[in-house]
């Protein structure tokens, strides 16, 4: 769950428990005395009623019923013993209304929503043995039904959710930022990584100062270290490549001559993953050919008799990857299943696979060699480890370690497996292009 959901749960949780507590709040204080007075008003309007009927005369009756439904809104009727009525709901406000209003006119008292289908506020009382109806007018309830109230309630509810949402996101936004700025970062957008440091709120600009300070060493780290390289590559390579000239031109032997250059060779290759592993450079992922990629890597190995080459790559599949890092990482997985995966006849055989697994693409450069130890399997791709098979050819221990930190850059897994039947597996997994 993410920081602005938790954050938006708490506060709507701690908002609703608020609401009901008013709620509850407002029964007591307010529904409760409301009910009480409504209760009076019908007792009264019944013991008036009753009053005028039983201290009229028989002919006056008829224009004090008259009177009643005009003025009032109130009928009177003759209940029979056949009579059929509803009560009102026990679990609703009119319940208490009904309640209250039988204990002020007595144990004989009927309340009822509803008389033989017809609906109203129905009363049922006795004048001198004589059982009567009345009928008044339901909107006295109206009061306590709480439909107006109901409304404000959920008026208020829905804006407390809305500050809730607000106050989350205000909370969340600078995380969000400080997120996106440690992804730059990390990708070595040290420019695009600034803060706003003047900030309202004190704690979040001191983080943001605080970054920034951070990212601004990073800069300056990341600026030496490609200084330094860059002076690494001139001061070691110059010198190398003056020694193999003096050699080629100063070694009569030819033997001898072939050894040493060869030598300067692997040093200068060594030299090479070195600067490559210590190298940043941001990727820059585009839709790329697998198919393509592997037959530039391949190329150069064809030619060369002691290795068999087998590709099976689907020309449709392609995967999100940086062409140049894909190129280093796929030579080093040839070169080194050339250099440590040879069969007993020091022939190379190598099979690339190809496929696409869902929202994946799996590259799988497999060889026939003698393999490593179970312990050293999990340490291939740490740098500078090398198994005790690899110790007596020429390398520095970095070529998988080179291919695991350039997959994963392009945001992909690699991993290293014991191939069925003898030799090592290293599976590629990049995101399938869309």
């Amino acid at each position: 769950m993410s920081l602005f959901w938790r954050t938006f749960l708490l506060l709507a949780g701690l908002l609703l428990l608020s609401v009901l507590a008013w709620f509850q709040t407002f029964r007591t204080l307010e529904q409760e005395p409301r009910a009480l007075q409504s209760a009076q008003g019908l007792a009264s309007l019944v013991n008036l009623t009753r009053a005028a009927l039983i201290y009229t005369d028989p002919i006056a009756r008829v224009a004090l019923v008259k009177t009643l439904v005009d003025e009032e809104n109130v009928r009177i009727a003759v209940r029979d013993e056949g009579d059929t009525f509803t009560p009102f709901e026990v679990d609703s406000p009119s319940h208490r209304v009904a309640q209250a209003l039988i204990e002020r006119l007595g144990p004989g008292t009927v309340v009822a929503r509803e008389v033989n289908g017809f609906p109203g506020l129905w009363i049922g009382f006795a004048i001198e043995g004589q059982k009567y109806w009345l009928l008044a007018d339901p909107a006295r309830l109206e009061t306590v039904r709480g439909r107006t109230w109901l409304a404000w309630l959920a008026t208020a509810l829905a804006l407390s959710l809305l500050g809730a949402a607000v106050i989350a996101r205000l909370i969340n936004q600078p995380l969000q930022r400080l997120a996106l700025a440690a992804a730059r970062v990390r990708d070595g957008d040290f420019e695009g990584a600034h803060l706003d440091e003047r900030l309202p709120t004190r704690e979040i600009a001191s983080v943001n100062r605080a970054f920034n300070r951070m990212a601004e060493r990073l800069a300056r780290a990341e600026a030496d270290r490609r200084l330094m390289l860059a002076g690494i590559s001139h001061d070691l390579r110059t010198p190398l490549a003056r020694l193999r000239l003096e050699i080629e031109m100063g070694v009569p032997d030819a033997p001898t001559r072939e050894r040493m250059a060869g030598d300067i060779a692997d040093v200068d290759a060594i030299i090479g993953q070195f600067l490559d592993y210590a190298r940043e450079r941001p990727a820059q992922l585009e839709p790329t050919p697998l198919a393509t990629a592997i037959e530039r890597a391949a190329a150069p190995y064809r030619q060369r008799p002691e290795v068999v080459l087998r590709v099976f790559a689907p020309q449709d599949v392609a995967a999100l990857a940086d062409a140049t890092a894909l190129q280093r990482a796929l030579t080093n997985l040839l070169e080194n299943a050339v250099r440590h995966g040879r069969s007993p006849d020091e022939q190379a055989r190598i099979d690339i696979t190809v496929e696409r697994r869902g929202e994946w693409s799996e590259v799988t450069v497999r060889d026939h060699g003698p393999g490593v130890p179970d312990d050293a399997l999990a340490h291939l791709t740490e740098p500078f480890f090398r198994a005790e098979s690899a110790r007596t050819t020429p390398g520095s221990g970095l070529g998988l370690a080179i291919v695991r930190r350039a997959v994963e850059r392009m945001g992909g897994e690699c991993h290293v497996s014991h191939a069925e039947g003898g030799g090592l597996a290293v599976r590629l997994r990049l995101r399938s292009a869309p």
